[in-house]
């Protein structure tokens, strides 16, 4: 008998426009672009970040009230509906709770795994919590030792080792970099085609 497929994808990038570059563009801090396509230690990425935030002056509910305002890029929804009624969905995500609630409404309450961020009194992100170091791939791995044959869908650096760990990885409008750097994935730049893909693989 087949195993059952489970979709493992990642959110920003693939379903939703990236928080932080939306976020750059509100505050006009233009080194608040910087995602895991251009730095592959999400440490190093965060802290930085933080510290950005700190000199800045810029609390948890600046970040919320620009997320409130991002709508999923154009399709995401309809395609994640129809992933949806065939498999079942997870999305694996080093974004936060505390970001990605209002994007959840708005693809229809998908299961999202993610990470925490401490908080203080003052509404000051005062450092962040990873449930668990390269959980993307650790999620993935545990699912295949449930029997489940796991597709994984990302676009960064940071997606690269649950693409690796899955029975199929699927690199969804990366940047050439990435693309160059990991040639061994099949890369898509629009819904309907990977969709089409997809119609034969699961």
């Amino acid at each position: 008998m087949d195993k059952p497929t489970v979709v493992a994808t990642d959110l920003e990038g693939v379903l939703v426009p990236e928080i932080w570059i939306a976020f750059s563009e509100e505050t006009g801090i233009e080194k608040l672009k910087l995602t895991t396509r251009d730095v592959p230690d999400y440490d190093k990425l965060m802290k930085g970040r933080l510290e950005i935030l700190k000199d800045n002056n810029l609390k948890l509910k600046d970040i919320q009230n620009v997320i409130k305002r991002i709508d999923p890029l154009p399709g995401a929804r309809r395609f994640l509906d129809w992933l949806r009624s065939k498999v079942q969905v997870i999305i694996l995500s080093d974004t936060f709770y505390e970001f990605a609630m209002p994007l959840m409404e708005k693809l229809g309450y998908p299961t999202l795994f993610c990470n925490q961020l401490k908080v203080d009194e003052t509404d000051t992100i005062v450092d962040y919590h990873l449930r668990q170091k390269d959980g993307k791939k650790k999620a993935v791995v545990a699912l295949k030792s449930l029997n489940f044959r796991v597709i994984s869908m990302g676009d960064s650096y940071n997606d690269t080792t649950m693409l690796k760990e899955a029975d199929l990885g699927i690199l969804f409008r990366p940047p050439k970099n990435v693309v160059k750097e990991f040639p061994q994935f099949v890369v898509f730049e629009d819904y309907d085609k990977l969709k089409d893909y997809l119609k034969e693989k699961i």
